[in-house]
């Protein structure tokens, strides 16, 4: 049942979410019946539809999200003190085939196409990029120098500048100014987009991947840390990569090199490797650096868009900065998407396996193969007990932000999450790193972690990517353009610089879910083909970081 009041998303549920802000007292007619509330209910949160003992399970999404910790009375809002974390109990259920109709809407694009870079064997890339990459967390610096050298330079700095002025703060501390005034006044300006020309116009950015791995952890790290890497450097929006390295880390050349062969046996893009430990000075290194990425730059601007076949579109799902919203907004609406894309013969990534738990039951009875639900048990468990081992828990994932906008359980966020999936068959499991061998949705393991997650979806191949959030977040990816989906029109008109799509017409009543996912798929493969920058392009959010599975020594 639905209105403009408040959403009830099963008929199994024990609550409703609230669309807005409901007042104390105030009536509610719920399958004809009134149910008056006790108490306001804030918009996003969940109040229950029925008196409920304690140790209760609380069903929302038609799965368990929580256990009652007291009585609930009917209309009393969910909270932290009244509800605890409580998940569905899951096992390898027999194997029966999963029953999923395509959307019909996919008809529409049968004849469509996007414009891709191709890099043979079916892979087309949606941007045209070159890497400078360190092996280990010393050559940051290294890499930050050859940022400030060449990137302006060459065409590609900052997306936004911002100019503040610092001599207005000067002449208001010489006026004696209150901290008050001082705060009051108007020193940042935005300024403007900032586009030199490119030399290389065919070349999307060059992406300095600085991170703090390569060295001092388990050599298990550092070469999870080089798989990575390679999975960038064989990425379809990558032309090649020049590669920092000190000499005498974990992460050595060879290793990278053992692995790449190993991932990507058929790897034909220019690779230039330098070595510090072997160079004459540090401004050697350096102008080494700079001459080789220049030449292979000139290699990467030969590159040309040409059609593309849908097929060749990955799409990696991420929320991040959840809300109430987002589990009957934005993510369903990015689930139609990816249904739709998968119909077309595409491929998607459901990532973040802490907010998979809750829902595992119905992930592994949408397994095609077996041995996928197994290897998901596998490594959700695997992790799972990594995370106990840490003195902590997935019930521990909601943030304090995703709680005060009604995320209160960690199986609630899931549940939610998981909608970004869609309702197509999962036709495999990745660990981390590992590509797609087949079109369609995949489960791959990754944290919860925005830029952790991020940074693994397009380490598994993502060629796009569309982020949804409910409270707001800046994040993006070097290599992989990322649409930002806001789950309520408030968030959309409050940072229009940051969200590139609202899915708030949908809580109104003023579209569908399947409007909308076509509507958004449209606008990916816009993206896709270089025809719209997302938002977090255009404002140069790269965010990455790799995730460190193990300890430091």
């Amino acid at each position: 049942m639905e209105s403009r009041l408040f959403l009830i998303i099963s008929p199994e549920d024990d609550v409703a979410v609230a669309l807005q802000d409901l007042s104390a007292g105030q009536t509610l007619f719920i399958n004809q019946k009134p149910i008056k509330l006790p108490q306001p209910v804030p918009a996003k949160h969940k109040f229950a539809l029925r008196p409920l003992e304690r140790g209760a399970y609380v069903k929302m999404y038609g799965v368990r999200i929580g256990q009652a910790t007291r009585p609930l009375a009917l209309g009393e809002v969910l909270h932290l003190q009244n509800l605890r974390h409580a998940a569905e109990p899951y096992q390898l259920s027999k194997q029966t085939r999963y029953a999923w109709s395509p959307p019909s809407e996919a008809d529409e694009f049968s004849q469509s196409y996007f414009w891709g870079y191709p890099r043979g064997r079916g892979h087309y890339g949606t941007a045209n990029y070159w890497l400078v990459i360190p092996l280990v967390f010393c050559e940051n610096r290294n890499v930050e120098t050859l940022r400030e050298i060449l990137a302006e330079r060459l065409g590609y700095g900052p997306g936004r500048s911002y100019d503040i002025q610092l001599e207005k703060l000067w002449q208001l501390h010489q006026q004696n100014a209150s901290d008050a005034d001082l705060l009051a006044s108007e020193i940042i300006l935005s300024g403007p987009e900032v586009q030199k020309p490119r030399l290389f116009p065919q070349v999307d950015g060059i992406k300095f991947l600085s991170h703090t791995g390569g060295c001092g952890g388990t050599r298990a790290d550092s070469e999870v840390l080089c798989r990575l890497l390679a999975a960038y450097m064989a990425h379809p929006n990558v032309s090649g990569a020049t590669i920092l390295s000190l000499g005498c880390q974990n992460a050595q050349i060879d290793l990278l090199k053992k692995v790449l062969q190993e991932a990507f046996p058929f790897f034909d893009k220019p690779l230039y490797f330098l070595e510090q430990q072997k160079s004459r000075s540090e401004p050697d290194f350096i102008a080494e650096a700079v001459k080789y990425t220049f030449i292979g730059l000139r290699q990467a601007n030969l590159c040309q868009r040409e059609k593309a076949p849908l097929s060749a579109l990955h799409l990696g799902l991420k929320c991040g900065g959840s809300d109430g919203f987002s589990g009957i907004s934005a993510n369903p609406v990015l689930g139609f998407a990816s249904d739709l894309l998968v119909a077309l013969g595409g491929t998607a990534f459901l990532a973040e396996f802490p907010e998979l738990h809750g829902v595992e039951q119905a992930l592994i009875d949408r397994c095609q193969d077996p041995r996928d639900a197994e290897k998901f048990i596998q490594l959700i468990q695997a992790y799972s007990r990594k995370v106990e081992a840490a003195g902590s828990s997935f019930a521990f994932n909601p943030s304090p932000g995703n709680i005060r906008d009604g995320l209160i359980t960690d199986a609630m966020k899931s549940a939610g999450a998981a909608r970004k999936g869609g309702t197509a068959p999962i036709a495999g499991v990745l660990d981390y790193t590992e590509w797609p061998q087949k079109p369609g949705l995949h489960l791959l393991c990754t944290p919860g972690n925005d830029v952790e997650a991020t940074t693994g979806l397009a380490g598994s191949g993502a060629n796009v990517m569309v982020f949804t959030t409910g409270l707001g977040t800046p994040t993006g990816n070097p290599i992989c353009p990322t649409l930002k989906l806001s789950s309520n029109t408030t968030l959309f008109e409050k940072m229009p610089d940051l969200i590139d799509f609202d899915t708030g017409p949908l809580l109104r009543g003023e579209s569908t879910i399947a409007e909308l996912g076509v509507k958004l798929l449209r606008n990916i493969l816009e993206v896709a083909s270089g025809i719209y920058t997302p938002k977090a392009v255009r404002l140069g959010q790269d965010d990455f970081i790799p995730w460190k599975r193990d300890i430091s020594l």
